[in-house]
């Protein structure tokens, strides 16, 4: 009776950290990822959106069996239920993401699609071609340029209050910056370009991935401030 219990103990944690194995795998990929551990192909590519898929089918199915054995009084009730809403939480978080990655705008946003501001010597960090396409306020609806000749020191504000890190010294015409995602480290640079009546904004990606319009986000957090006049 002793060994059939502790069987059943077992097999209850392991379905237990089977259900929680997705949610831990996308935290360890995103951690190795933004301190260098591994690579953005191995962190997010591979280990989160490849592996952390089968995971989470994986986990719901542990999740039933928790559920099923709860039922039967071989397993907690409340650790069956926490089982099923973790596994749910994940599965509806990939679909979420997925959808997002594959909806989203390409990451490469400018104000102006006539005469795009270019990244001048922050072309020498991106490196490679950069986002496969480019879009403007018809993908992006706020990506509005700000119709006045803004300070440099607005300029400077602006990307800064939207995350980015100043980029080289402003000059009268224009401020550049970079933005580092918060889980896995991705890169947008952005670059203000002032002229006489008009002041125009372009975020795009270092890579060519699609990051689910964070582009368009931060252009349109740049685009907000510059407008604001702050």
């Amino acid at each position: 009776m002793a060994r059939r219990a502790n069987r059943s103990g077992a097999k209850v944690q392991g379905l237990a950290a089977l259900a929680l194995a997705a949610p831990l795998l996308v935290f360890v990929a995103a951690l190795g990822t933004r301190t260098g551990w591994w690579s953005y192909a191995v962190g997010h590519d591979l280990l989160a959106m490849r592996v952390g898929p089968v995971l989470a089918g994986l986990g719901a199915l542990a999740a039933l069996a928790l559920l099923i054995m709860a039922l039967r009084r071989r397993a907690s009730p409340w650790l069956a239920l926490a089982a099923v809403a973790v596994s749910a939480a994940t599965i509806g978080a990939y679909a979420w993401q997925t959808g997002r990655i594959a909806s989203g705008p390409p990451d490469d946003i400018s104000t102006d699609m006539t005469e795009v501001p270019g990244f001048g010597e922050l072309n020498a960090r991106r490196g490679g071609p950069g986002p496969a396409g480019r879009a403007g306020v018809g993908a992006c609806p706020g990506a509005v340029p700000a119709m006045t000749q803004v300070a440099p020191e607005s300029a400077v504000w602006a990307l800064q209050e939207s995350g980015f890190s100043l980029q080289g010294g402003a000059g009268v015409g224009r401020a550049a910056g970079s933005h580092r995602g918060f889980w896995f480290g991705s890169v947008h640079d952005a670059v203000i370009r002032i002229r006489p009546g008009r002041t125009d904004v372009r975020v795009a990606a270092r890579d060519s991935r699609r990051h689910g319009g964070e582009a368009c986000r931060l252009a349109t957090r740049i685009s907000a401030a510059l407008r604001s006049g702050g």
